[in-house]
């Protein structure tokens, strides 16, 4: 599979002009490392998962960067939280030498432990997420973002198969002290399941048996290592009264149909699934949009206890809103725009526009006579981002 611009190239190319380190956080296999050796072909390339260059760093961390040529790529350095340590001390030496230090890292958390003790000021953090549709139109709601499945999509399945037992026994055990994988297992099945609703944590708790503490800090584990996205409701007061708890999706919809047992587009058409994959696939994009762009994740959906629901809303910018459905149809009718359209007027304080998101809109374009304030769009015509 030839290389692939990612829309991130710009922002880390900014970055390296300005920080002396930039650190580049994500899911594992989401393409980090071949973003990086692509970008900077000269740097220095070391993994921090070899045993021997732990041993190394862990024994004489001193001499092992004194030895490195910069610029260097330290991939995996959450493996070796100490380094940041003995980087930073180099960086103070030399606080104009931008763009020396180029780390990567799969597991966020212990990972923004080392950045917010010992390179805060010094590094530039960016988050990298797996292919959006914008980057590549092998990306589908079924095959996901992850770029060894888009080279090799006859092999998906046994791809995600080998990525949740890797995940799980890496990345999980390694930040939690989960001991029954089994258990975890179901809970990931379990979440799946609950793919595009406001999140439950009692109710998902007990079929599994676990605490509801416990289940908080599975669903921790899984956020912070970007598999999955909780989307806060949007707490604005439009006079009434507002749904609290967030809503999750998981980040790549591949993997969410993996999880499910769904290995064909047959059987995705006709899933029960169909429509939380794919608001999910919608939700994705609009986050890896923000994300790739430098700029924080700023998405919610909208619910009240009399029944309005809107999916998402998006800020703009300039106290400007995109309200959107995601519908899975190819046939998109008008009264799917009709709860942006409620919503948006009982919106005074912010300019808004309605997008119903569709898998395809052929003949739904003309739906926007009979609902003016909205238009139907494909996710590849998501509204940019500028907040």
């Amino acid at each position: 599979m030839r290389y692939i611009v990612r829309d991130i190239e710009k922002e880390l190319s900014k970055a390296v002009r300005h920080f002396p380190a930039v650190i580049l956080t994500g899911p594992r296999r989401a393409g980090k490392t071949t973003l990086l050796r692509h970008m900077f072909p000269r740097a220095a390339y070391v993994l921090m998962e070899d045993p021997d260059v732990i041993a190394r760093v862990r024994s004489d961390p001193n001499t092992f960067l004194d030895e490195l040529q910069t610029p260097a790529i330290l991939d995996e350095v959450q493996n070796v939280p100490e380094v940041f340590n003995y980087v930073r001390t180099r960086i103070d030496r030399n606080p104009r030498g931008f763009g020396k230090w180029l780390l990567t890292g799969s597991q966020e958390a212990s990972l923004m432990k080392g950045v917010t003790e010992s390179m805060a000021g010094r590094a530039a953090v960016f988050q990298l997420l797996p292919f959006s549709v914008r980057e590549s139109p092998k990306v589908t709601v079924l095959r996901g973002g992850f770029p060894e499945v888009l080279a090799r999509p006859t092999g998906a399945n046994t791809w995600f198969r080998s990525y949740v037992q890797t995940y799980l026994e890496r990345d999980v055990r390694a930040i939690s002290s989960i001991r029954d994988l089994a258990t975890f297992h179901r809970f990931l099945s379990l979440l799946a399941s609950r793919c595009g609703q406001v999140l439950n944590k009692t109710d998902l708790a007990a079929p599994l048996g676990v605490s509801v503490p416990t289940l908080s800090e599975w669903i921790n584990i899984l956020e912070i290592t970007g598999q999955i996205i909780l989307v806060p409701p949007f707490y604005e007061n439009f006079g009434k009264r507002l749904i609290k708890s967030p809503k999750l999706y998981f980040t790549d919809s591949g993997l969410l149909s993996h999880v499910l047992g769904i290995d064909s587009e047959k059987t995705l058409n006709h899933s029960v699934f169909l429509g939380p994959i794919f608001e999910g696939f919608v939700a994705s994009e609009i986050v890896k949009g923000q994300t790739h762009a430098g700029k924080a994740k700023a998405l919610y959906f909208f619910r009240d206890q009399q029944g309005l629901e809107v999916d998402f809303v998006l800020p703009l910018g300039e106290r400007k809103l995109a309200l959107l459905e995601a519908k899975a149809s190819r046939t998109p009718v008008p009264d799917m725009g009709k709860p942006l359209d409620r919503l948006a007027r009982s919106i005074k304080n912010y300019t808004t526009t309605g997008y119903v998101v569709c898998r395809s809109v052929g003949e739904g374009r003309n739906f926007r006579a009979l609902c003016p304030g909205v238009r139907t769009i494909t996710v590849e015509e998501l509204p940019t981002v500028s907040n």
